[in-house]
């Protein structure tokens, strides 16, 4: 099975992805909203968890320390070796292709994957590995980068001014396909942004049921003092309700830069 190596390259050459959650505010809001999702649904440890696509292995670590079995998998031989080294049992694999018995997990994580198959038919096959491999009544999380996320961040980083962003952002806006031809790591790589009714669709047309879906950051990316809230615990809490209290609302879904789908193996 192949896969795109422009995206290989990014993550093993050009970017590290082991400190994106933990260098800014924003990284920090996505991991501390992410895992408050998580906590809400994941059966106690020592339920097993997989966790596809799982990177450098930063939210298997917190996982396993909390006393959950976790296995990781990724396709990137880089986030394979980064995983090991925080002791987490790591394979390199695509998560269209599990090498996992049916039926074993008792939550399935995908909160990478689906930012980079462009094709319809590889994200629903990654979505149904991840419901083989679960147990009945499990929850699968499958996160996914709103279609809008790029056109908000230009504005705030100033790469709307750049001519060759500009390009870049016609295309995504309109179909969801992102390419990157310019070698610059801050425009990303070959990826999908999805609309929030698309992921829906996507989980339930894999076989899920009672699917939700949530926005991660919310419009809380948008505060210009987000690094100094998320350093105060007091600040950060109020941050963090405020995030929660919104996180269905359908007329702004789109404006968070994740959003995270939660959906049940069907019993």
């Amino acid at each position: 099975m192949t896969f795109d190596e422009d995206i290989l390259f990014h993550y093993e050459d050009r970017y590290d992805e082991d400190t994106r959650l933990s260098e800014s505010g924003l990284g920090q809001l996505e991991l501390i909203r992410t895992q408050i999702i998580l906590q809400r649904h994941l059966q106690p440890p020592p339920a097993t968890v997989l966790d596809v696509g799982g990177g450098p292995g930063v939210y298997a670590y917190w996982l396993d320390a909390a006393g959950y079995e976790v296995d990781l998998i990724d396709v990137v031989p880089r986030h394979v070796r980064q995983a090991t080294e925080r002791g987490i049992r790591a394979t390199l694999a695509d998560a269209r292709q599990l090498p996992v018995p049916d039926d074993t997990r008792d939550a399935v994580l995908l909160l990478g994957p689906l930012y980079h198959l462009q094709e319809r038919e590889d994200r629903l096959t990654a979505i149904r590995e991840s419901i083989r491999v679960a147990r009945p009544g499990a929850p699968v999380f499958a996160a996914a980068i709103s279609r809008y996320a790029p056109a908000i961040d230009a504005l705030d980083s100033g790469f709307f001014d750049d001519p060759a962003f500009a390009g870049l952002l016609g295309k995504v806006t309109a179909t969801g396909h992102h390419h990157n031809p310019t070698g610059d790591p801050d425009y990303f790589t070959t990826a999908y942004f999805h609309l929030p009714g698309d992921l829906e669709e996507e989980l339930l047309e894999a076989g899920l049921v009672d699917v939700e879906i949530l926005a991660v950051e919310g419009i809380g990316w948008v505060a210009s003092d987000l690094d100094e809230r998320m350093a105060d615990e007091e600040s950060q809490t109020k941050l963090l309700g405020l995030l929660e209290m919104l996180e269905r609302e359908a007329s702004i879904l789109g404006a968070s830069p994740h959003l995270l789908g939660v959906g049940w193996v069907p019993q």
